[in-house]
C-alpha cells in the first residue's frame, strides 16, 4: 500500500474540540496533563507514579492466556510488566462482533506503533501495548453486528448482563453468514477458519481475545479483561469512597461547566453513583434512595455498612461506568497514554479533575490513527476527474457541480447577465423614486423575485448539463460510496474482513508501516 496524509482540519470530519486539542489550544490545557509529543512523554516518565501491583497483573494475564498460542514477544511483554522500567500504552474497545468497524484495527495499530516509537526514543525503558477489552459493558445491541462489504451481519439474541460473559452458544449461523460474504479465495478461507476457531471459545470475552490475539499477538499486543476479582480489589477503596461520597459526580459536573465555558460540549454526564452492580445475568445501576443503596430492577439493596462489606468481599460485583472505567484502568496499569477515537478523546477531557481528586496520574491522550483504504482504481478515477483525495471529503453534489462547471463547454453561470440586469434595476429605482419615493421598495422587491427566479434557472442549466456527463458523475458516486458508505467515514462502518481477503497477511504489516500515531494526519491508503 501507498499512503497519503491530510491534515485533520482539512477533512471537515472532526469536531472543533478535537482540532483544538491537536492544535494544542491553550484554553484546553487545564483539562489534560502533558502534550501528545515525545517531549510530553519525557515529562510524564520523569514523574510517573505507579499504583499497580505489577506481579499480580502479570500473573492474571498469564492465567487469562492459558490455552492460547502466544508469541514469544507477547510472552516477553507479559513478563516485562513485572519490571519497574516497563510501562503500557492502552487502547480500549467493546467486544464488537468480528472486531466491528475498521477503526478498531487502527486503534490497535496506533497502540503498537506508539510503543515502538517510545522504545526508539527511550531505549532504556520498555513499552507494552495493551488492548483493554470492555467486557463489562452491557449494551449488546451496540456490538452484536458488523458491516462487511456493506452487508449487515448480526447475532440477534436477547441477553442481559456484561457482554464479556455472554455464551457463544448459538452463534454458528452468524459466523456462517459472515464467512459467506468473504468468498472462496485462499485468504477468505484463512480468515474464515480463524473466525470459526475464535468463536468456539465459551464466551464473548474469550472469543474476542482469541481473534485479536490471532491478528496481533505476534506484535506483542497484550489483551486484558479487567473483570477480575483480584484487580477489582486494587480499586475497592476508591469504589467505596466514590459511591458513598459521590466524588466523581461532583468533580466531573464541575469540569463540565468549565468545558462549556471553554467552548466544548461534554460527551457524557456523571451520575450521583457511577457504578453498576454486576452478577452473571445482571448489570444494573446503583441508586441511593430512602437511606439504602438499591440495585435497579432487582430486590437487592444495602445499608452503608452492608455496602462496604460487599465491596470488600466481592469487589468484582461493582462495575465502573464510562466515567469511572478510565480511573480503574490507570489504577491497575503502569500506563502512560490512552489512545482513543475523536469522541473518546473529548470525554477524557472531562475526567482530569477526578483523577486529581484520587491522586492518580492522568495519561497522555492520543487520537488514534484515522484512515480510509481506497481501491487502487480510485487513484486513476480521481486523476481522470481532476480531483485529489483532499477533495473527496466534500459532499457528492458539491463534487459533481465542481466537475461539471470545470468541464462544460457551456456558460452555466448567470453572473454576467445579472450584473446587466442589476444596472437596469438601479436606473428603474432612480426613475421610480423621482415619480414617487414610495415606489422604490416595490422596485427592489421585484428585483429580488427576479434574482431568485434566475438562480433557479441557473440550477436547471446545471442539472441539464449533468445529464450529459452521467459516466463521470457515476464515478464520483462510486468513489464516495466506497470511501463513505452510508454517508459516514469508511472506518466507522466497514469491517476489516474484505480488506484482509484482498491483501492477506500483508494487510496488517501495511497498516503498521503507514500509520504514524504522533503525526496526527488523516491517512489514505491505496
Amino acid at each position: 500500500m501507498k499512503a497519503q496524509y491530510i491534515d485533520y482540519k482539512e477533512t471537515g470530519s472532526f469536531s472543533p474540540a478535537v482540532i483544538r486539542y491537536l492544535d494544542k489550544d491553550t484554553s484546553l490545557k487545564p483539562f489534560y496533563n502533558q502534550n501528545a509529543t515525545l517531549e510530553g512523554f519525557e515529562k510524564i516518565l520523569s514523574s510517573k507514579k505507579i499504583t499497580t501491583n505489577r506481579k499480580l497483573l502479570s500473573e492474571i494475564l498469564t492465567k487469562q492466556y492459558e490455552g492460547l498460542n502466544i508469541s514469544q514477544q507477547l510472552a516477553e511483554n507479559i513478563t516485562l510488566l513485572k519490571n519497574e522500567n516497563c510501562f503500557t500504552v492502552t487502547t480500549g474497545h467493546q467486544l464488537n462482533l468480528f472486531t466491528g468497524p475498521l477503526y478498531f484495527l487502527f486503534k490497535i495499530v496506533s497502540t503498537i506503533n506508539l510503543c515502538n516509537d517510545l522504545k526508539k526514543r527511550f531505549p532504556e525503558k520498555d513499552f507494552v501495548p495493551v488492548y483493554w477489552m470492555a467486557t463489562e459493558d452491557h449494551d449488546f445491541d451496540e456490538i452484536n453486528h458488523t458491516f462487511i462489504n456493506s452487508k449487515k451481519v448480526a447475532w440477534p439474541i436477547e441477553t442481559n448482563g456484561a457482554t464479556g460473559r455472554i455464551s457463544t452458544e448459538g452463534i454458528k449461523k452468524t459466523i456462517e453468514e459472515y464467512i459467506s460474504v468473504l468468498g472462496i479465495s485462499e485468504n477468505a478461507q484463512e480468515l474464515g477458519e480463524l473466525v470459526e476457531t475464535a468463536y468456539k471459545e465459551e464466551n464473548l470475552s474469550k472469543a474476542t481475545r482469541h481473534l485479536v490475539n490471532s491478528l496481533f499477538g505476534k506484535y506483542g499486543l497484550v489483551i486484558l479483561d479487567a473483570d477480575e476479582p483480584a484487580l477489582k480489589s486494587l480499586f475497592s477503596t476508591i469504589i467505596a469512597e466514590d459511591i458513598i461520597s459521590e466524588n466523581s459526580f461532583k468533580n466531573i459536573n464541575h469540569t463540565n461547566e468549565e468545558l462549556i465555558k471553554a467552548g466544548v460540549s461534554p460527551q457524557v454526564n456523571a451520575r450521583e453513583i457511577n457504578f453498576f452492580y454486576m452478577l452473571d445475568n445482571l448489570r444494573e445501576r446503583i441508586v441511593f434512595e430512602n437511606g439504602k443503596y438499591n440495585i435497579l430492577h432487582s430486590d437487592i439493596s444495602f445499608s452503608e455498612t452492608e455496602l462496604k462489606e460487599e465491596i470488600a468481599s466481592h469487589p468484582e460485583r461493582f462495575s465502573p461506568n464510562v466515567v469511572m472505567r478510565p480511573l480503574y484502568q490507570e489504577v491497575i496499569l503502569p500506563n502512560l497514554a490512552y489512545i482513543g477515537g475523536p469522541a473518546e478523546l473529548v470525554y477524557w477531557l472531562q475526567l482530569k479533575s477526578n483523577f486529581n481528586h484520587y491522586h492518580i496520574d492522568f495519561p497522555i491522550l492520543i487520537l488514534r490513527n484515522c484512515a480510509s483504504i481506497a481501491n487502487p482504481k480510485i487513484d486513476d478515477k480521481l486523476e481522470r476527474l481532476g480531483f485529489s483525495y483532499r477533495d473527496i471529503f466534500k459532499n457528492k453534489e458539491e463534487l459533481k457541480n465542481k466537475w461539471v462547471l470545470r468541464t462544460t463547454e457551456h456558460d452555466l453561470s448567470i453572473d454576467n447577465e445579472w450584473r446587466e440586469i442589476d444596472c437596469i434595476f438601479e436606473k428603474l429605482k432612480l426613475r421610480a423614486h423621482k415619480i414617487d419615493p414610495t415606489l422604490a421598495p416595490s422596485t427592489e422587491a421585484i428585483k429580488i423575485r427576479l434574482h431568485k427566479a434566475m438562480r433557479s434557472l441557473e440550477k436547471k442549466l446545471l442539472k441539464a448539463e449533468k445529464k450529459n456527463h452521467s459516466e463521470a458523475l457515476q464515478n464520483i458516486e462510486n468513489i464516495k460510496d466506497e470511501l463513505f458508505p452510508g454517508g459516514t467515514l469508511q472506518e466507522r462502518k466497514e469491517n476489516f474482513g474484505m480488506f484482509y481477503v484482498k491483501y492477506g497477511e500483508d494487510f496488517i504489516p501495511s497498516l503498521l508501516k503507514n500509520l504514524h500515531p504522533l503525526d496526527f494526519k488523516y491517512t489514505i491508503l491505496s
